[in-house]
């Protein structure tokens, strides 16, 4: 399984730009997109899925670019777009053997696999309730179980945790883990810590651009002896955000304990500490310039 991207750009009406020469080369495993709202991630995820079309480059799946024949990714994708609408009137079952026929899948095959992904995205006790009665998280697993119907090579989420409440998320998080084995997921959040949790592969997004492309471990090191702690005057903490990065602020009875995110320390009393991957990926947004772009 590979899927290539290569120079991919997307202009919008109005010459607005939601992707700028986006290439990058994606095999088994899951791949994070993260980046500001803005960054072109849907616009990205969009084209992957065929639903909209590229300006200029072009995607491949397994050799064949999907633009010209999109019939060769259809048949293996699985797709959560961000705003998956459902029939409220429906129950989990109903909603997904209608789907199961329109993908071509019935009668006792349809039937088996429908409990199968009910299983695994933990609804099965929650079958025969109807859809507009379930909770955000749930109506979520649902989604997850109609792009899982054509039990797909290329799976891709969009946003999939946005409005989660914390246990759901991780939930949501782990089952996504879990899928990745023998496929390509592609998860996309602007949420550090939903694509710390699942990703093998990070790819940072920004103004339609991609600007790191590393495994978790390679975007730490790239960020290495440039994450400081400090503890200021509270009072000093406005001036400090018009010339640092500032990662997180925890008060206390000395003052804000700070973490910045630079070259150089902010202040004589800095010290160096561990990076996480919020670090890194401040980081490398604080260090980038592009033009604008819309997601």
């Amino acid at each position: 399984m590979n899927l290539e991207i290569s120079n991919l750009g997307k202009v919008y009406r109005g010459n607005v730009r939601g992707l700028v020469d986006f290439s990058l080369s994606v095999n088994t495993g899951v791949l994070g997109l993260v980046g500001p709202n803005g960054a072109g991630k849907s616009t990205l995820m969009r084209i992957l899925a065929t639903v909209t079309k590229p300006t200029t480059g072009y995607a491949s799946w397994n050799g064949s670019d999907i633009g010209k024949h999109p019939d060769s990714v259809r048949k293996v994708l699985g797709y959560l777009p961000q705003d998956f609408g459902i029939y409220p009137n429906l129950n989990a079952v109903e909603f997904l053997a209608y789907l199961a026929a329109a993908r071509g899948l019935t009668g006792k095959s349809a039937r088996a696999r429908i409990n199968q992904l009910l299983e695994l995205v933990n609804l099965t006790d929650a079958r025969k309730r109807r859809l507009g009665s379930l909770s955000g998280g749930m109506k979520q697993r649902v989604g997850i179980a109609q792009a899982l119907l054509n039990n797909p090579e290329l799976l891709i989420v969009d946003e999939p945790t946005a409005g989660l409440d914390p246990e759901e998320r991780i939930r949501f998080r782990n089952l996504l883990s879990e899928l990745s084995g023998d496929r390509i997921v592609i998860l996309s959040s602007h949420i550090v810590s939903d694509i710390e949790a699942a990703a093998t592969s990070i790819a940072i997004m920004n103004k339609g651009r991609l600007i790191a492309y590393d495994s978790p471990e390679g975007l730490l090191k790239r960020v290495e002896k440039s994450v400081w702690e400090a503890v200021i005057p509270t009072s000093t903490l406005p001036e400090l955000r018009k010339s640092h990065v500032v990662g997180s602020t925890i008060r206390t009875n000395e003052g804000s304990r700070v973490r910045v995110v630079g070259d150089n320390p902010p202040s004589h009393g800095a010290h160096s500490v561990t990076p996480t991957l919020e670090d890194a990926y401040l980081y490398l947004l604080d260090g980038d310039q592009g033009g604008k772009a819309d997601d």
